[in-house]
């Protein structure tokens, strides 16, 4: 059986996928969103070990869909403060609120209870679920695109957007291809209680293992994102809890005294891989089935909901002039603006990480004095944190 033709067909259900089908049904669309099984509830006794370090201008999108303040009522830490220091020496780099002239600079919100609160969103917005189904096969033409799921049922829109994450069964089958890196390395995630209290801080520290990041939870309870090389990050997952507290406690030099163990730990491989393009016709790529950049600057969803941002504007704005939002130059123009900052970011992730996770003696040198040196030029710092939180 066919569904009645729609606009927009929505391929992948997690926080970006969910986002951009409520963004383009709030846009007036009429949106189906695919995905290969529902999400299970959030457990507010289970805290999910992928959290997100979310930036303002994010914030701001899921407020303007209606669905930031079921977040914040559930759990999103804000914190108020980055510190960032090299291994090696040199003064940190340092981004506080108040000089910023903002209440917070982001929070730290988990995958599973964003996933949670955007579904539940959904009904309400007028969007059609097809879960769970996957997509088998994609015929397109100029006017429109087919997808036949492997449940048998076949649907027609005006465009299929790809949000099916890194692995992207759409982009595959639009014919976009993707050029990887792999980094060799690992991050180990974990939630763990500090001896101090943390101080609302997003915590930094660049090794020549690669960086360590200390997410603020509550008071005394952080995540951690360790990014080590395979097989030391296989070493340390295998460490007993209290040797893997005492690892990760001197890897962080003591900053917040004894670290502890309060959930159990894993790792994902970590890669660069970019697009090389992101329309196909009527098919259209974004978030991780576009772009996947290292995690050191806490950026990646963040890059992911940026795009759905720009076409949510792209289509407001075509329908405030009354005109085609999804007319080729219209589409091409908005992937080429995403693809050039996605890949800028990637390259400059990229970069950080080779010089900061070295040990050469010239570079280890000089890092933690640019570093510092960064840190006492207001104007640099406030650009730095414009950048990152994408005002």
């Amino acid at each position: 059986m066919s569904r009645r033709p729609q606009d927009v067909v929505v391929v992948g259900g997690g926080v970006v996928g969910a986002a951009c089908a409520l963004a383009l049904a709030d846009a007036g669309l009429s949106v189906t969103l695919v995905e290969g099984r529902e999400p299970a509830a959030w457990q507010p006794q289970q805290p999910d070990l992928r959290v997100y370090a979310f930036a303002p201008d994010n914030a701001q999108l899921l407020a303007a869909l209606g669905v930031w303040p079921a977040v914040t009522a559930a759990r999103a830490c804000a914190y108020r403060r980055m510190r960032v220091w090299d291994a090696a020496g040199g003064d940190e780099l340092r981004f506080d609120a108040d000089t910023l002239g903002r209440e917070q600079l982001g929070w730290i919100v988990e995958n599973d209870l964003l996933v949670d609160r955007l579904w539940a969103a959904l009904p309400a917005a007028g969007v059609q679920l097809c879960c769970p189904a996957r997509v088998e096969a994609l015929e397109q033409d100029a006017n429109g695109v087919r997808l036949r799921l492997d449940d048998g049922r076949r649907l027609e829109a005006s465009l299929a957007i790809a949000a099916d994450g890194a692995e992207s069964t759409l982009r595959r089958l639009a014919g976009l291809e993707v050029s990887r890196h792999d980094y060799a390395q690992r991050g180990v995630v974990a939630y763990v209680d500090t001896e101090k209290n943390n101080e609302a801080t997003a915590w930094q520290r660049f090794l020549v293992t690669g960086p360590l990041a200390v997410l603020p939870i509550s008071a005394q309870r952080s995540s951690i994102v360790w990014t080590l090389p395979e097989a030391e990050a296989e070493r340390v997952l295998a460490l007993d809890e209290a040797a893997f507290g005492r690892e990760l406690s001197h890897a962080f030099a003591g900053r917040l005294g004894a670290m502890t163990l309060a959930s159990k730990r894993a790792a994902f491989p970590l890669r660069r891989q970019l697009a090389t393009g992101y329309v196909a016709g009527r098919v259209l790529a974004l978030g991780d089935a576009a772009h996947v950049v290292h995690p050191l600057a806490g950026q990646g969803v963040n890059l992911g909901l940026r795009d759905v941002a720009a076409l949510r504007t792209m289509v407001l704005a075509a329908q405030q002039r009354r005109q085609d939002w999804m007319s080729p130059h219209r589409l091409q123009r908005w992937a080429r603006e995403r693809r050039s900052e996605n890949t800028v970011a990637a390259y400059s992730f990229d970069a950080i990480n080779t010089v900061f996770s070295n040990d050469e003696m010239h570079l280890t040198l000089a890092r933690g004095r640019a570093l510092g040196c960064a840190g006492k030029l207001p104007p640099l710092v406030s650009m730095f944190w414009k950048r990152a939180a994408g005002l």
